[in-house]
């Protein structure tokens, strides 16, 4: 079971602090967890490219299809690889730069107030049961220390930037999510 420490980080993750990160307006407003689905090139996993992206240390050069990401400055809370390796970037009460252009509910810049978490994976493609058991694990933790997260303020990167986005795409099975949360301590929902 993972527990959230007093500095805001997932205790039993990897640590990689990422740069890409600044203080939110409010740093107790975490009302929101977006789910993204990521693979650094398309379609391959375990290149630790995604991990490079989020330190600004990503070869741009070593695949064409990166070229478009010089330059650019991103990260996530937490990435969540294929065999369910669970990496920290950012600690929960700092905004990390995953949304961009965004909004949920009425509200504008969702990276003030949202966490978000990275899948490995690709918008067509299944993700792996290790990914839905440890994210389960991670967002009943997240529950019970954020008193505002719930089932409720889960949403996918695709639902606070439609048109832009499409990730975690539609071979997320958010039916399954949902089961595997109702076993965790610290779960609200239906």
């Amino acid at each position: 079971m993972y527990t959230i420490t007093a500095a805001h980080w997932l205790a039993g993750a990897a640590r990689l602090e990422s740069p890409n990160a600044d203080d939110r307006p409010d740093p107790a407003d975490i009302a929101l967890v977006v789910l993204h689905g990521i693979s650094l090139p398309p379609g391959e996993y375990g290149t630790g490219m995604v991990e490079a992206l989020f330190t600004n240390t990503l070869d741009v050069s070593a695949h064409p299809a990166l070229a478009d990401l010089a330059g650019v400055r991103v990260s996530s809370h937490l990435l969540i690889a294929r065999a369910g390796r669970v990496t920290q970037f950012v600690p929960f009460h700092r905004r990390a730069w995953h949304a961009g252009a965004s909004s949920y509910g009425g509200r504008a810049g969702c990276n003030d107030w949202a966490i978000g978490i990275e899948l490995e994976g690709v918008d067509h493609a299944p993700y792996a049961e290790a990914q839905y058991e440890q994210l389960g694990g991670v967002l009943a933790a997240l529950f019970r220390a954020y008193p505002r997260l719930s089932l409720s303020a889960l949403v996918g990167h695709c639902e606070v930037a439609p048109g832009r986005k499409t990730d975690p795409g539609p071979a997320f099975d958010w039916s399954r999510l949902l089961r595997l949360l109702r076993g965790h301590a610290g779960y609200r929902g239906p």
